[in-house]
C-alpha cells in the first residue's frame, strides 16, 4: 500500500481512529450472533487473513527476542480480553461502559511512561489522571456518584469489568513496550495471527457452538474484520508519515466516538452521566498527554 505525503498519511491515521471507534459496537454484535469466543476467534482470523493480504508476512528476522515474546504476549492478551469483555457483558448498555473503561489506556500509557521509558513530565499530570478515573467511576456508578452503586454495578459482572480494567492496563504496557523495544517494527500481522489461534483454542475447550451463518451476521462479521485490520493498518500508515501531534489529539476522542457509534449500531439510549464520564476521560487522557509535552523554546 503506497502512501505519499503527509497529509495522505495523517488521513489514513484519522480514519484509523474512526474504524477503531466501531469496534466495541461492532464486536459485541458479533458475539451476539456467534457467541464471545466463536464470534471473536472469526473476526481476528478475517483480520489476520486481511492483514497478510496487505501487508505481507511479517518478518521476524531483525526482530528481538525479548520485543518478540512480550509484544506477542501483551498484544494477544489486550484482544482477547477486550473481545471476551465486550461478549461476556450482561447487555448492551453494559458492553458500552466497559468499552469506556477500556479507554483509560491512554491516560495509563503517560503514566507508564514515566517509570518504564524516562518520560519527562509536568506536574499537571496528576489531576490528568485523577480526573480519568474519575470519569471511569462517574461512567460505572450509573446514577450519581454512590460507591454502593459502584459496588454493585461491578459485582454485577466482576469478570467483564476485571476483563476491561485488564485491557487498559495490558494495552498501555504494549505501547511503552513497543516504544522501547520494537525498534519502529510492526508485527500486528503476527499479532493477529497469535491472537486468533488462542481464542479458536480456548473456543476449542468451550461448550459454545456457533450459529448458522446468515446475510445479516456474515456481513457484520465482515465489517468487523475489516474495521479492526483496515484500523491497524492504517494507523501503521499513520504514524510512521503523518502529523503525529494531530493523530495523538484526534486519538482522545476515541471514548466518546466509540460509545456514540456503539450506541447508535445496537440500539441502546445512553444517560447524560454516561456521557459525561466519556467526556472526562478524554478530557483526563488528553491534560496527561499534554503534561509530557516537551516545551516549545521561541
Amino acid at each position: 500500500m503506497q502512501i505519499r505525503g503527509e497529509r495522505a498519511a495523517t488521513a489514513c491515521g484519522l480514519l484509523a481512529i474512526v474504524l477503531w471507534s466501531t469496534a466495541a459496537g461492532l464486536i459485541r454484535g458479533v458475539s451476539e450472533h456467534f457467541g464471545p469466543l466463536g464470534g471473536a476467534a472469526m473476526i481476528y482470523t478475517l483480520g489476520a487473513i486481511l492483514l497478510v493480504m496487505f501487508l505481507g508476512r511479517p518478518r521476524l528476522r531483525s526482530t528481538s527476542t525479548l520485543y518478540l515474546l512480550l509484544g506477542s504476549g501483551l498484544f494477544v492478551a489486550y484482544e482477547v480480553c477486550l473481545a471476551l469483555a465486550l461478549g461476556f457483558a450482561s447487555d448492551r448498555q453494559q458492553a458500552i461502559e466497559l468499552g469506556v473503561v477500556n479507554y483509560l489506556w491512554p491516560c495509563l500509557t503517560v503514566v507508564l511512561a514515566i517509570f518504564m521509558n524516562g518520560q519527562k513530565t509536568r506536574w499537571f499530570i496528576v489531576p490528568g489522571s485523577a480526573l480519568a478515573l474519575f470519569g471511569i467511576l462517574w461512567v460505572v456508578s450509573g446514577q450519581g456518584l454512590s460507591l454502593p452503586g459502584i459496588i454493585a454495578n461491578v459485582n454485577s459482572n466482576p469478570l467483564s469489568y476485571s476483563l476491561a480494567l485488564a485491557c487498559a492496563i495490558t494495552f498501555a504496557l504494549y505501547c511503552n513496550v513497543t516504544r522501547r523495544y520494537a525498534n519502529g517494527q510492526s508485527l500486528v500481522v503476527l499479532f493477529f495471527v497469535l491472537t486468533a489461534i488462542v481464542l479458536w483454542v480456548k473456543w476449542g475447550f468451550s461448550s459454545e457452538r456457533i450459529s448458522a451463518f446468515t446475510l445479516g451476521n456474515s456481513l457484520e462479521l465482515i465489517a468487523t474484520g475489516i474495521a479492526m485490520a483496515g484500523g491497524y493498518a492504517l494507523w501503521n500508515i499513520g504514524i510512521l508519515r503523518g502529523n503525529l501531534t494531530l493523530l495523538a489529539t484526534a486519538s482522545y476522542g476515541a471514548p466518546v466516538l466509540s460509545s456514540a457509534f456503539a450506541a447508535m449500531w445496537l440500539g441502546v439510549s445512553l444517560h447524560v452521566q454516561f456521557w459525561q464520564g466519556a467526556v472526562l476521560v478524554t478530557v483526563g487522557s488528553l491534560i496527561c498527554w499534554q503534561a509530557t509535552r516537551q516545551r516549545q523554546i521561541s
